[in-house]
């Protein structure tokens, strides 16, 4: 199916409109630090394996009873921002449906956001849009995505999953910007998810081609997959983007074509939001949808 919602309503008001540049303050103690009353919390350490990268990764465990099949798990990358957005009265809303395992993949820093780690290991190989995807990263190595993924299925997630009550065929992956494109590139490359939650996903100026590769999906790898796009039109320079730049009007002809071949696409617009605002506003959006799934 395809849909087109306006999510409206978000109060987000600690971000400047149109910054897209995250706060890089230190981080204070997390939900996991402070405790919760309907969530248990559990944590693992890994390292990528040429020992460049080093992860920490939260697993937080709803203490209500799992249903007949398990509970939805989602992974959720930036785990460290992801910690520091998640709050005890969002964990009781999720508890009063159908709570999912929640998996943080973060870095071992204090910081919001691991630059340079984070950066390769968000970021596809080289295409056609290569030039442009180095501009946009500042000088930081990229291309990782691959890597990563590799590390995440394979070594992370049975850690994080492990001797518990899951529902993998409601296993979802949640991702902002960079982390964005990566759950778009594993939509394309990996049937690890079931659900692709893509917010705001750093595609670039002239630099669509993984939407292309998307598109270009044969039908029958699409069918046990759901993806939900989610973008803000608060940014002028891309609610008012010449065509050719225009990283709206991409995302939702291509929510329209992966439709017409039949996937389970839906392009999620939250009015007025800027980059920055969207991640809070799409973490809780994803969370809430998946506690929702029968």
């Amino acid at each position: 199916m395809i849909s087109l919602i306006c999510i409206s309503g978000w109060l987000v008001g600690t971000c400047t409109v149109a910054n897209a540049r995250p706060n890089m303050a230190p981080l204070g103690p997390n939900i996991a630090d402070k405790g919760s009353a309907v969530y248990h919390f559990r944590m693992n350490s890994f390292d990528s394996a040429d020992g460049q990268r080093h992860y920490r990764v939260w697993t937080a465990i709803p203490d209500k009873t799992p249903p007949v099949k398990g509970y939805p798990v989602l992974y959720m990358l930036d785990g460290n921002s992801v910690m520091d957005k998640l709050s005890e009265p969002l964990l009781e809303k999720l508890s009063q449906h159908n709570p999912p395992v929640i998996v943080a993949v973060g870095y071992q820093t204090d910081l919001p956001f691991d630059l340079n780690a984070r950066t390769y290991d968000y970021t596809p190989a080289a295409s056609g849009g290569g030039t442009s995807l180095q501009q946009r990263s500042r000088g930081r190595p990229t291309g990782g995505s691959q890597v990563f993924r590799k590390l995440l299925e394979e070594t992370i997630a049975p850690q994080a999953e492990k001797g518990l009550p899951l529902n993998t065929a409601q296993r979802g992956v949640w991702g902002h910007s960079f982390a964005g494109l990566w759950v778009l590139d594993s939509y394309v490359n990996s049937d690890f998810f079931h659900q692709y939650y893509s917010a705001s996903p750093s595609l670039g100026q002239m630099d669509f081609s993984l939407l292309t590769q998307m598109t270009s999906l044969p039908a029958e790898q699409l069918r046990d997959k759901q993806l939900f796009l989610m973008e803000g039109d608060g940014d002028p320079q891309r609610k008012n983007a010449a065509p050719g730049n225009d990283v709206l009007g991409a995302v939702s002809r291509t929510v329209t074509q992966l439709h017409n071949k039949g996937a389970a696409a839906s392009y999620l617009l939250f009015p007025g939001l800027s980059h920055g605002q969207m991640f809070p506003a799409s973490l809780e959006q994803a969370l809430l949808r998946v506690s929702q799934q029968q």
